[in-house]
């Protein structure tokens, strides 16, 4: 795995809060990075690289990785209980969702689905990963992983997918997409500080299906009903004839 030198660089705002950048031509897995460099000691660190290797999503999915997309994660440590690091990815589809409209034709278009995906229209643009671990000496480091489609996306994937450049966005290089999501999370982060209630309230604004009918798929059971909202907590809430159901984890099937 070597260092790369490219036309990738964080937002002025991301660089005057302590953010760094950790630029690799090609390597295993963004998120492995970011750990390795927690371990390290470092702290809120990019780790961005051109392709990746052994990508990889939710409940160890592969994430195909062709040149041209964005692959980045951001180390943060200690900046969440355990119990709390699940809503570090509602802040990153924040944080994401508003750099993406801001390179968007039609903003309004793109929009956060629970609990990881940026769809345009009904299409997953991009996807975050969220993971979390102790490091040695008690510290304890969470890691969120960003794919984004900017010039491509795979062909061969069981739902529709798109791209920046087929979405009509006026710049879709993942350099700039870099700049402005260093920028969001910064910001968005500085909010978390304050607690949950301001990033669910953003976050409700800016999600796919409220009120809509919805499928979801745990590990357990399929619920079907109608996105009410999520909790205090990030759960979802879905509501259906015996109820409302709050769900912790699983697939989501929007408008059905």
């Amino acid at each position: 795995m070597s260092a790369s030198t490219d036309p990738f660089a964080l937002s002025e705002t991301a660089i005057a809060a302590g953010y760094e950048l950790v630029l690799y031509e090609t390597i295993g897995s963004t998120n492995d990075a970011a750990f390795e460099r927690g371990r390290d000691g470092a702290n809120r660190t990019w780790v961005v690289a051109h392709a990746q290797t052994a990508g990889r999503g939710r409940h160890g999915r592969q994430w195909q990785s062709p040149p041209g997309n964005l692959y980045a994660s951001l180390l943060l440590v200690d900046v969440a209980t355990p119990r709390r690091a699940p809503q570090i990815g509602f802040v990153a589809g924040i944080a994401l969702t508003h750099a993406l409209r801001q390179l968007a034709a039609e903003p309004s278009r793109i929009r956060v689905k629970w609990p990881n995906d940026i769809l345009f229209d009904d299409a997953k643009l991009a996807g975050i990963l969220v993971e979390s671990r102790a490091l040695p000496g008690g510290a304890y480091a969470i890691v969120a992983g960003f794919g984004v489609n900017c010039r491509s996306c795979p062909p061969d994937l069981p739902y529709r997918a798109t791209a920046l450049a087929e979405a009509g966005a006026a710049r879709s290089e993942a350099a700039d997409v870099l700049s402005l999501l260093s920028g969001q999370m910064a910001y968005w982060l500085r909010t978390f500080e304050q607690g949950f209630d301001a990033i669910r309230a953003e976050w409700l604004s800016l999600a796919a299906g409220i009120g809509a009918p919805i499928k979801v798929r745990t590990a357990t059971r399929q619920f079907e009903g109608i996105f009410q909202s999520i909790d205090a907590e990030g759960r979802l809430i879905l509501v259906d004839a015996s109820g409302a159901h709050s769900i912790e984890a699983g697939d989501v099937l929007l408008g059905h």
